[in-house]
Protein backbone atom coordinates (compact mmCIF):
# COMPACT_ATOMS: atom_id res chain seq x y z
CA UNK A 1 0.00 0.00 0.00
CA UNK A 2 1.41 3.41 -0.91
CA UNK A 3 1.52 6.42 1.38
CA UNK A 4 -0.79 8.32 -0.95
CA UNK A 5 -3.60 5.84 -0.37
CA UNK A 6 -3.14 6.08 3.43
CA UNK A 7 -3.30 9.86 3.55
CA UNK A 8 -6.80 11.03 4.50
CA UNK A 9 -8.48 13.32 1.98
CA UNK A 10 -8.23 17.06 2.56
CA UNK A 11 -11.28 18.49 4.31
CA UNK A 12 -13.82 20.20 2.10
CA UNK A 13 -13.68 23.99 2.17
CA UNK A 14 -16.09 25.56 4.63
CA UNK A 15 -19.33 26.68 3.04
CA UNK A 16 -21.36 29.67 4.05
CA UNK A 17 -18.42 32.03 4.61
CA UNK A 18 -19.57 34.27 1.79
CA UNK A 19 -23.15 34.38 3.09
CA UNK A 20 -22.01 35.16 6.62
CA UNK A 21 -19.73 37.90 5.33
CA UNK A 22 -22.47 39.29 3.11
CA UNK A 23 -25.00 39.29 5.97
CA UNK A 24 -22.50 41.02 8.24
CA UNK A 25 -21.73 43.60 5.54
CA UNK A 26 -25.42 44.30 5.00
CA UNK A 27 -25.87 44.79 8.75
CA UNK A 28 -22.97 47.24 8.89
CA UNK A 29 -24.33 49.15 5.89
CA UNK A 30 -27.78 49.30 7.52
CA UNK A 31 -26.24 50.71 10.72
CA UNK A 32 -24.23 53.28 8.76
CA UNK A 33 -27.31 54.31 6.80
CA UNK A 34 -29.39 54.59 9.96
CA UNK A 35 -26.72 56.71 11.68
CA UNK A 36 -26.19 58.92 8.62
CA UNK A 37 -29.86 59.52 8.09
CA UNK A 38 -30.72 60.29 11.71
CA UNK A 39 -34.25 61.71 11.93
CA UNK A 40 -34.82 61.22 8.21
CA UNK A 41 -35.77 57.59 8.93
CA UNK A 42 -39.16 58.73 10.22
CA UNK A 43 -39.73 60.68 6.99
CA UNK A 44 -38.70 57.66 4.92
CA UNK A 45 -40.96 55.35 6.90
CA UNK A 46 -43.86 57.76 6.40
CA UNK A 47 -43.24 57.98 2.65
CA UNK A 48 -42.93 54.19 2.38
CA UNK A 49 -46.23 53.74 4.23
CA UNK A 50 -47.97 55.97 1.67
CA UNK A 51 -46.32 54.34 -1.36
CA UNK A 52 -48.51 53.28 -4.24
CA UNK A 53 -46.50 51.07 -6.62
CA UNK A 54 -47.07 51.64 -10.35
CA UNK A 55 -45.40 50.96 -13.69
CA UNK A 56 -42.31 53.10 -14.25
CA UNK A 57 -43.08 56.70 -15.17
CA UNK A 58 -41.33 56.81 -18.55
CA UNK A 59 -42.06 60.53 -19.02
CA UNK A 60 -40.17 61.26 -15.80
CA UNK A 61 -37.37 58.96 -16.96
CA UNK A 62 -36.84 60.98 -20.15
CA UNK A 63 -36.63 64.20 -18.11
CA UNK A 64 -33.68 62.97 -16.05
CA UNK A 65 -30.25 64.45 -16.76
CA UNK A 66 -28.29 62.42 -19.35
CA UNK A 67 -25.67 61.28 -16.81
CA UNK A 68 -28.39 59.76 -14.60
CA UNK A 69 -29.97 58.07 -17.63
CA UNK A 70 -26.58 56.58 -18.61
CA UNK A 71 -26.06 55.45 -15.02
CA UNK A 72 -29.51 53.89 -14.81
CA UNK A 73 -29.38 52.08 -18.17
CA UNK A 74 -25.87 50.70 -17.69
CA UNK A 75 -26.69 49.62 -14.12
CA UNK A 76 -29.81 47.77 -15.26
CA UNK A 77 -27.93 46.12 -18.14
CA UNK A 78 -25.08 45.13 -15.79
CA UNK A 79 -27.58 43.75 -13.29
CA UNK A 80 -29.26 41.60 -15.97
CA UNK A 81 -26.01 40.42 -17.55
CA UNK A 82 -24.47 39.80 -14.12
CA UNK A 83 -27.41 37.56 -13.24
CA UNK A 84 -26.80 35.55 -16.40
CA UNK A 85 -23.07 35.34 -15.66
CA UNK A 86 -23.75 34.05 -12.15
CA UNK A 87 -25.95 31.30 -13.61
CA UNK A 88 -23.84 30.05 -16.53
CA UNK A 89 -20.81 27.79 -16.48
CA UNK A 90 -17.61 29.69 -15.86
CA UNK A 91 -14.45 29.71 -17.96
CA UNK A 92 -16.12 29.23 -21.32
CA UNK A 93 -15.94 31.66 -24.22
CA UNK A 94 -19.35 33.14 -23.37
CA UNK A 95 -18.24 33.80 -19.79
CA UNK A 96 -15.12 35.61 -20.95
CA UNK A 97 -16.84 37.74 -23.62
CA UNK A 98 -19.88 38.55 -21.47
CA UNK A 99 -17.53 39.22 -18.56
CA UNK A 100 -15.71 41.91 -20.53
CA UNK A 101 -19.07 43.46 -21.48
CA UNK A 102 -20.08 43.37 -17.80
CA UNK A 103 -16.80 45.02 -16.77
CA UNK A 104 -17.42 47.78 -19.34
CA UNK A 105 -20.99 48.30 -18.13
CA UNK A 106 -19.93 48.43 -14.47
CA UNK A 107 -17.08 50.81 -15.31
CA UNK A 108 -19.48 53.22 -17.02
CA UNK A 109 -22.02 52.82 -14.21
CA UNK A 110 -19.43 53.57 -11.53
CA UNK A 111 -17.73 56.30 -13.56
CA UNK A 112 -21.01 58.11 -14.17
CA UNK A 113 -21.61 58.41 -10.42
CA UNK A 114 -18.64 60.75 -10.21
CA UNK A 115 -20.80 63.27 -12.09
CA UNK A 116 -24.00 62.66 -10.09
CA UNK A 117 -23.88 65.06 -7.18
CA UNK A 118 -27.34 66.62 -7.27
CA UNK A 119 -28.56 64.66 -4.23
CA UNK A 120 -25.93 66.28 -2.01
CA UNK A 121 -26.17 69.82 -3.43
CA UNK A 122 -23.16 69.55 -5.72
CA UNK A 123 -20.84 67.41 -3.63
CA UNK A 124 -20.23 63.71 -3.20
CA UNK A 125 -22.03 61.68 -0.56
CA UNK A 126 -21.15 58.55 1.40
CA UNK A 127 -22.70 56.52 -1.44
CA UNK A 128 -19.73 57.51 -3.58
CA UNK A 129 -17.59 55.24 -1.39
CA UNK A 130 -19.10 52.38 -3.41
CA UNK A 131 -17.78 54.07 -6.55
CA UNK A 132 -14.25 54.14 -5.21
CA UNK A 133 -14.50 50.53 -4.05
CA UNK A 134 -15.80 49.44 -7.47
CA UNK A 135 -13.15 51.35 -9.41
CA UNK A 136 -10.42 49.69 -7.30
CA UNK A 137 -11.78 46.13 -7.13
CA UNK A 138 -12.95 45.82 -10.74
CA UNK A 139 -9.50 46.08 -12.38
CA UNK A 140 -8.04 43.85 -9.67
CA UNK A 141 -10.68 41.20 -10.40
CA UNK A 142 -9.78 41.34 -14.10
CA UNK A 143 -6.09 41.07 -13.23
CA UNK A 144 -6.77 38.04 -11.02
CA UNK A 145 -8.71 36.35 -13.83
CA UNK A 146 -5.86 36.96 -16.27
CA UNK A 147 -3.40 35.51 -13.74
CA UNK A 148 -5.69 32.48 -13.31
CA UNK A 149 -6.28 33.30 -9.63
CA UNK A 150 -9.81 32.01 -9.93
CA UNK A 151 -10.77 32.07 -6.24
CA UNK A 152 -9.77 35.74 -5.85
CA UNK A 153 -11.48 36.64 -9.12
CA UNK A 154 -14.66 34.84 -8.08
CA UNK A 155 -14.79 36.51 -4.64
CA UNK A 156 -14.20 39.96 -6.10
CA UNK A 157 -16.78 39.62 -8.86
CA UNK A 158 -19.39 38.09 -6.57
CA UNK A 159 -18.72 40.86 -4.07
CA UNK A 160 -19.18 43.50 -6.75
CA UNK A 161 -22.31 41.88 -8.10
CA UNK A 162 -24.10 40.89 -4.91
CA UNK A 163 -22.66 43.46 -2.56
CA UNK A 164 -22.42 46.41 -4.89
CA UNK A 165 -25.64 45.93 -6.77
CA UNK A 166 -27.75 44.63 -3.88
CA UNK A 167 -26.72 47.42 -1.52
CA UNK A 168 -27.00 50.13 -4.16
CA UNK A 169 -30.35 48.83 -5.36
CA UNK A 170 -31.68 49.15 -1.82
CA UNK A 171 -30.26 52.67 -1.57
CA UNK A 172 -31.73 53.59 -4.97
CA UNK A 173 -35.24 52.85 -3.72
CA UNK A 174 -35.06 55.12 -0.65
CA UNK A 175 -38.10 57.45 -0.81
CA UNK A 176 -37.27 60.70 -2.54
CA UNK A 177 -34.59 59.21 -4.79
CA UNK A 178 -34.95 58.82 -8.57
CA UNK A 179 -35.88 55.12 -8.63
CA UNK A 180 -38.45 55.68 -5.89
CA UNK A 181 -40.08 58.47 -7.89
CA UNK A 182 -40.16 56.35 -11.06
CA UNK A 183 -42.03 53.48 -9.41
CA UNK A 184 -43.82 54.99 -6.38
CA UNK A 185 -43.93 58.79 -6.80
Amino acid sequence: MSLASQTPPAPAPARGGFLKGFALSMGVVALILAAAMGGALDDIAGAAAQARPHAPDLARLTQLPPVIQVHLYTALAALALGGVLMAVRKGRAFHRVAGWVWVALVSVTAGSTLFITSLNHGSWSFIHLFTGWTLIILPLAVLWARRREVARHRRAMMGLFYGGFAINLIIAFIPGRTMWSLFFG
